[in-house]
């Protein structure tokens, strides 16, 4: 559950980020997952459609955490993983045709704890074997790159969870003494991740009926839209005036006879 925005004590807020772990499947790294959270004081892990859960390995590797592996959240799609989160971020190995927003382990560390304390936050991790896809990338605010030795940059998957844990932990204590944090108050909530997912259909139905883009093949419009709205991260009440925008554009077309893309 989130935690109330008037909590605004940095290690306190650390309740409100969630691991989540997509499609595992090893149950052994689930486990491992779990120890590192509570190394580093986290408690909240998402499991997004695992291979193997409840499982004995994921017990024995979770030591003295199985009680964390108690109140796993299990799901079967990461867009109910991560629904009610004003922040996304996705780990990312490779570069992407279509960059997106990136950020540093010590960045993604120092956003989430400035963010945890108003709104629930999501640290996303792909499968062992090929990581995240382009879908799952592209449903995420900023990316995030461990800079491991380019020799051999393969990290076991509870390892990079330990690493974005620990960094975490340093923001929240850094926090902890008054350090200073990069994310600056705003007057709204930033938009939940389900709302987003919303206004993009809403976005690609409206931009099909002007005839903007082809609705069967919109090529990468869509991609860069998302990545614009990602970077640009809009509240609440600015995507009820995007939504409403839209609304309008399409009551236009209804009343005046438009027919949409043209021939």
């Amino acid at each position: 559950m989130a935690k109330s925005p008037l909590d605004t004590s940095p290690l306190t807020a650390l309740d409100n980020v969630r691991v989540v772990l997509v499609n595992t499947a090893h149950p052994g790294n689930i486990g491992g997952a779990a120890r590192a959270l509570k190394n580093m004081g986290l408690s909240q892990l998402y499991l997004v459609a695992p291979r193997e859960f409840p499982a004995a390995n994921a017990v024995w590797r979770a030591a003295g955490a199985a009680d964390l592996l108690d109140k796993v959240v299990v799901v079967d799609t990461l867009e109910e993983a991560v629904a009610d989160c004003g922040l996304v971020v996705a780990t990312s190995a490779r570069e992407r045709r279509i960059p997106w927003p990136l950020l540093t382990p010590r960045q993604c560390g120092e956003r989430a704890v400035a963010e945890a304390s108003t709104h629930p936050v999501a640290l996303v991790f792909g499968r062992e074997d090929r990581g995240l896809t382009n879908e799952e990338l592209q449903a995420c605010n900023f990316h995030v790159h461990i800079p491991a030795n380019p020799d051999y940059s393969s990290l076991n998957l509870a390892t990079a969870v330990q690493v974005l844990a620990y960094e975490v932990r340093v923001a929240a204590l850094e926090a902890e003494k008054g350090a200073e944090l990069s994310y600056a108050d705003w007057d709204r909530p930033p938009a939940k991740a389900s709302d987003m997912e919303l206004y993009f259909d809403h976005l690609q139905q409206a931009l099909g009926q002007i005839g903007f883009i082809d609705p069967d093949n919109p090529r990468q419009t869509m991609t860069r839209l998302r990545r614009l709205f990602s970077r640009v991260r809009p509240d609440d009440m600015e995507l009820g005036i995007l939504r409403g925008w839209l609304t309008a554009i399409q009551n236009y077309i209804h009343r005046t006879g438009g027919k949409g893309r043209p021939d």
